[in-house]
């Protein structure tokens, strides 16, 4: 296991410079060690590919464990009428049927088995009085299906991944960062393919490389591009950046989802994420006035399957087949807007978000035996005992549902031996994610993301293609150039402005001049950051690590903020106020944006895959229930 530089292997010397690069070689690179990495690897080096992980963080620090509530999965434990096609058809109402139909259809069969594997590999879960894993019922969801460990599962999907890499002797490169990704062929003629990574010790600030004929990205999502968030650190768009400078094309940009439910107080915390489950589990949404309030968002989209009084919301805790379920529990982006809406007219709390009351509703043994870790975070974290007072909740940057362009079977990009899995890959999600399906879609797709890159490494034979030193030595260049420029700009300033500019401007509620001003922005801050300046030396620099985040955080708000304009509807995640009503040829449309061969973002229409007729039968099955 692999934990620093190492000394086997292979220093090279760069022609005009006065470093070196350690070298090494696999048959798989995986980028990012959260759930769909580390799970991409192990199916990689269980299909027999020598395989490495690289992650910008510490092994088994990944974002993954922020996703609290559970892992969605149609296993029936609870309520045996769940199934497949009830999960598949959750996922597409809750995107917005802007899915790829072939990726939620994958992903609703197989996730029960991933489930199950887990449990395999030592992994513990809540449980039912018969034994069974317990599920739990959480947004957009019609059934109970979020397997859980209270609400920390995201942190034992984890454990239990890392606990199997670490034990088959998966070499892990932690706290190293990937800045380029190396390629072989014609970019220009779409006929490149995955040659490697370059990238540095963050420890040292030492340069090394990868030569691997494939390459998983499963880095995760940009939400640091945002002011309020909450992702951590490492979110700042590096896989969605690295597929599109290779030759990869990005799906779905506009679709950014902001989670309804974020700390608000005190300041220092704004944006950690409050676990859907809190409503899943009972809470319940007021204003200030002591209305709540969800009763008047109910979109008629959803109407046949939302409760439209308190009474009939209460009674579907405990008799779902009578009662139709709460607007607390309607997707994401409805109740986010909700939220913003009730701000907006000084119906919010003192600290500009709205109530979240589970104290009322469920005594306090309930609270802290399911929910710990919300009932200790707000305990710690804001003076709040959530067992006896309601919380302060707001909006915060979520996850973002566009990703690179992926095959559905394979997860491969455009490019040859190029794969995403996770928040990185598009189309999974449509337009907007239903709580629950992150988990199980690092699960499903990282598994396939790790068979398909194994069997294309093992397919090459002796026909690997080797690393260009040109490249390297290009890669090397740009991450030193900030040490070389005196009197340049900060990198925390720009990276300041852009989280407000981006927050501001292309936020929950959107409008056609605000994102063109956005755009101004990001194109005067990428011309200000060709003159990014970092002092001091290379080990444990934080300014020169930013330095090099910089520019992929803002090609990627270039990209969100070019798609949300074309986008001249509101779906999902994407709210403009200038155009408020669902377009329905917007809604066969999928927009694709790759780059030109003068290295700018250029954005096209493309048509969404056509579903066969059986599953579209699905729907009219289930209109016909309601």
């Amino acid at each position: 296991m692999t934990t620093g530089p190492t000394t086997d292997g292979e220093y090279r010397s760069i022609a005009g410079t006065e470093t070196s690069v350690e070298a090494h070689e696999y048959d798989v690179v995986v980028i990012g060690a959260g759930g769909a990495g580390l799970r991409a690897a192990i199916a990689a080096h269980d299909a027999g590919a020598r395989t490495a992980i690289v992650c910008k963080s510490l092994l088994g620090k990944a974002h993954t464990v922020m996703a609290e509530g559970g892992i969605a999965a149609a296993m029936a434990n609870l309520w045996p009428e769940d199934g497949w096609k009830v999960h598949f058809r959750d996922t597409m109402r809750g995107g917005k049927l802007l899915n790829h139909w072939r990726m939620a259809q994958l992903h609703a069969q197989e996730a029960p088995d991933r489930v199950w594997e887990l449990e395999a590999w030592g992994a513990l879960f809540d449980r039912t009085k018969d034994g069974k894993i317990s599920q739990r019922d959480f947004g957009g969801h019609r059934y109970a299906r979020l397997a859980h460990v209270g609400d920390r599962t995201g942190l034992e999907m984890i454990r239990t991944l890392q606990q199997r890499a670490v034990a088959l002797g998966i070499d892990v490169f932690m706290e190293c960062t990937i800045t380029a990704l190396l390629t072989d062929g014609d970019q220009a003629a779409g006929q490149q393919r995955m040659a490697g990574a370059f990238g540095y010790w963050r420890e040292t600030g030492k340069f090394v490389s990868f030569r691997a004929p494939s390459v998983v990205l499963a880095t995760g999502g940009i939400g640091k591009s945002f002011k309020v968030t909450s992702n951590s650190w490492e979110y700042s768009g590096d896989g969605h950046a690295l597929a599109l400078t290779a030759g990869a094309s990005l799906v779905n940009m506009e679709f950014v989802q902001f989670h309804p439910t974020g700390m608000v107080w005190p300041p220092s915390v704004r944006g950690i994420l409050v676990t859907e489950s809190v409503r899943g589990d009972g809470g319940i949404l007021k204003n200030s006035d002591g209305e709540r309030f969800m009763f008047g968002y109910i979109p008629e989209f959803f109407k046949a399957e939302t409760a439209d009084s308190e009474e009939e919301a209460d009674r579907w805790y405990e008799d779902k087949k009578n009662n139709r379920r709460p607007p607390e529990l309607l997707p994401r982006d409805e109740v986010a807007r909700a939220i913003n809406s009730e701000v907006k007219a000084g119906r919010g709390s003192p600290h500009g978000g709205v109530f979240l009351d589970i104290a009322s509703r469920r005594s306090a043994e309930y609270i802290t035996k399911r929910l710990p870790s919300m009932y200790h975070q707000f305990k710690e974290l804001a003076g709040v005992d959530i067992t006896a007072e309601p919380m302060e909740v707001g909006p915060t940057c979520h996850y973002v549902m566009g990703g690179v362009e992926v095959d559905a079977d394979t997860t491969e990009s455009r490019v040859s031996g190029l794969y995403a899995a996770g928040e990185v890959a598009g189309g999974m999600h449509g337009a907007n994610r239903l709580g629950g399906n992150s988990l199980s879609d690092l699960l499903v797709f990282g598994r396939r993301a790790g068979d398909a890159a194994a069997a294309y490494a093992s397919s090459l034979g002796d026909g690997v293609p080797a690393v260009d030193q040109a490249q390297v030595e290009t890669a090397t260049t740009a991450a030193l150039a900030p040490f070389l420029i005196g009197g340049g700009e900060n990198p925390y300033a720009i990276h300041h402005e852009l989280q407000e500019s981006m927050n501001d401007l292309v936020g929950i509620i959107r409008t056609a001049e605000e994102m063109q001003a956005a755009l101004d922005k990001v194109a005067e801050l990428r011309d200000r950051a060709t003159r990014l300046t970092v002092v001091g030396d290379r080990p444990y620099n934080p300014g020169w690590h930013l330095a090099l985040d910089i520019p992929n955080m803002l090609l990627v708000s270039e990209c969100i903020a070019m798609a949300a304009l074309e986008r001249t509807e509101s779906r999902g995640g994407h709210t403009r106020d200038d155009f408020p009503a669902t377009d329905k040829e917007w809604g066969t449309i999928n927009l694709i944006i790759s780059l030109g061969a003068d290295g700018s973002a250029g954005i096209t229409r493309q048509p969404l895959p056509v579903m066969p007729d059986e599953l579209k039968s699905i729907f009219d099955e289930e209109g016909s229930r309601s």
